[in-house]
C-alpha cells in the first residue's frame, strides 16, 4: 500500500467488492460500489452498510467525567442516562465550531465521544487541553476500533439475524417511558432500543457495542468493534444482510442521504466561522447550566441587537427542473428563471447568499440544498434564485428537512 495515506481494516474487503476510493481526510475509502442512485434507494428502502472506521472514537474516564464534558461541550452531558447517546457541538471560547460529535455514556463515569475524522486531531487536543482541574482522562481508542453501520428500514432485522452477536439481554434495553417497567425478558433488545441509545452485546467472545443512530435519515445501528473481528463482522452482516436486501454502500450515498435528512456536514455547513444558531442548533448550547467553553459568546450574542442579528443562517431549498445548485455556488434575490446572472450583476444586485450543499434528490426527484442567507430572506417561502453556471434559476425556501422517515 502507498505510504502516507491511511486505510481501513476492511480495506481489502472493499478492494474485493470492487469499490471505488477517494481520499477523505487522508484515509483512503470507498466512494462507491456500484452506482450512487443504486445505493441511496437501497438504503431508503432496504438497508445499506457502511465503513465508518475512519470515525474518532475518544474515552473520556473518571470521577469527573461528566462535569468535564459539561464545561467542554455546550450541551449538558451529565444529564443523560448510561446508555443514552447525546449529540453535541466542541466551541472554541468565541464560540466557533470546532466539531460536532455524538457523545454516548457507557457508565457513570465513563463516555464515549466519536469525532468525526477530518477534526481527529482538534478534537483530541481541544478536549485534552480543557482537562485542567478534573480529575479525568482522555484516551484516543480510533486505532483499535473499527465502526460499521446498518443503516435502512431493514437494518434491525439484520443485525438480529447474525448468529455471532449476543446480546446481555432484555434488561439491557431502555424501560418503558411511561411507566419505567423493564421490557418482558423475552424481547430482543434491538425491539426495544430507542433512537440515540446503546446496548452492550459480544461478538466472538469479544465486546461489541451496538448503538442506534446514524446520518442518514434512516433507522440504522452503528456497531464499534475490536479491529481484529472487522473483517469478520462486516461479512457476517453481508451474508445475514442478503435475504433483506442489504448491498454495501459508499461515501456518495452517504451524503445525499445525510442531505436530504438535512443533516450538516462539517466544512460544508458547519466550521469555526460558524455558530451554532446559524447553522439551526442554538438548541444544543445548554445555557442553563454551568460555565462552558464559548459560553459568554453565546451569551453576548443572545442579546438584541448584537452582530448575530445579521449574521447569515442555514435554510434549505428546493427547486424545479433538474439542474442541482453545488456548493458555493452564489445566491440572488427573485429574477425569471433562466435568465443570465449576468443580468442581476449589471443591475447592482449583491449575492445574498451562498450554497453549501446542494444535488438532484434520488428520493426526491428535484433538486435541493442548504444555503447560508442574509436574515431577510430565511422565511419558508422565500422565492429566491441560484447562479448555475451563468444563469439564475428559481428556487424557495423550505424548513429542514427535506425528507422524514417514521420514527416507531
Amino acid at each position: 500500500m502507498p505510504a502516507g495515506l491511511v486505510f481501513s481494516p476492511l480495506h481489502e474487503v472493499h478492494v474485493s467488492a470492487g469499490a471505488g476510493f477517494t481520499d477523505f481526510a487522508g484515509w483512503q475509502m470507498p466512494v462507491r460500489y456500484s452506482s450512487d442512485l443504486a445505493e441511496h434507494h437501497a438504503i431508503r428502502t432496504a438497508a445499506g452498510i457502511f465503513d465508518l472506521s475512519h470515525m474518532a472514537e475518544l474515552r473520556v474516564e473518571g470521577p469527573e467525567a461528566a462535569a468535564f464534558l459539561d464545561f467542554a461541550l455546550a450541551g449538558k452531558l451529565s444529564a443523560i442516562a448510561i446508555g443514552q447517546a447525546k449529540y453535541s457541538l466542541l466551541l472554541t471560547a468565541e464560540a466557533g465550531i470546532v466539531d460536532d460529535l455524538v457523545v454516548y455514556r457507557r457508565g457513570e463515569t465513563d463516555f464515549l465521544v466519536v469525532a468525526n475524522a477530518g477534526n481527529h486531531a482538534e478534537a483530541l487536543d481541544a478536549l485534552r487541553a480543557r482537562t485542567g482541574g478534573f480529575t479525568v482522562t482522555v484516551t484516543d481508542e480510533s486505532d483499535d476500533t473499527a465502526l460499521i453501520a446498518v443503516q435502512g428500514p431493514n437494518a434491525r432485522a439484520i443485525v438480529k439475524a447474525v448468529e455471532g452477536i449476543r446480546f446481555q439481554g432484555a434488561a439491557a434495553a431502555v424501560p418503558d417511558a411511561a411507566t419505567h417497567a423493564a421490557p418482558d425478558a423475552a424481547t430482543h433488545p434491538l425491539d426495544t432500543l430507542k433512537y440515540y441509545w446503546s446496548v452492550d452485546a459480544e461478538y466472538r467472545g469479544r465486546d461489541l457495542f451496538v448503538a442506534r443512530t446514524g446520518y442518514t435519515g434512516e433507522d440504522g445501528f452503528e456497531l464499534y468493534v475490536p479491529v481484529a473481528l472487522a473483517v469478520s463482522l462486516w461479512n457476517d452482516l453481508v451474508e445475514a444482510g442478503e435475504p433483506f436486501g442489504l448491498v454495501p454502500a459508499g461515501l456518495a450515498s452517504r451524503d445525499t442521504l445525510r442531505l436530504e435528512a438535512g443533516m450538516p456536514l462539517y466544512g460544508h455547513e458547519l466550521g469555526l466561522d460558524t455558530k451554532p444558531a446559524q447553522a439551526g442548533l442554538g438548541r444544543v448550547p445548554n445555557l442553563a447550566k454551568g460555565d462552558f467553553v464559548g459560553r459568554a459568546v453565546l451569551e453576548s450574542e443572545a442579546r438584541p441587537g448584537s452582530a448575530a442579528d445579521t449574521a447569515r443562517v442555514l435554510v434549505g431549498l428546493v427547486g424545479e427542473g433538474k439542474r442541482a445548485a453545488r456548493a458555493d455556488y452564489e445566491i440572488f434575490g427573485p429574477a425569471t428563471s433562466g435568465a443570465p446572472a449576468a443580468d442581476a450583476a449589471a443591475a447592482g444586485a449583491a449575492p445574498i447568499g451562498a450554497v453549501t450543499s446542494g444535488v438532484l434528490s434520488p428520493t426526491l426527484g428535484f433538486p435541493i440544498a442548504m444555503a447560508y442567507v442574509d436574515p431577510a430572506f430565511a422565511e419558508p417561502g422565500t422565492e429566491l434564485t441560484i447562479d448555475i453556471r451563468g444563469k439564475r434559476f428559481a428556487f424557495r425556501v423550505t424548513t429542514l428537512p427535506f425528507y422524514r422517515r417514521k420514527r416507531d
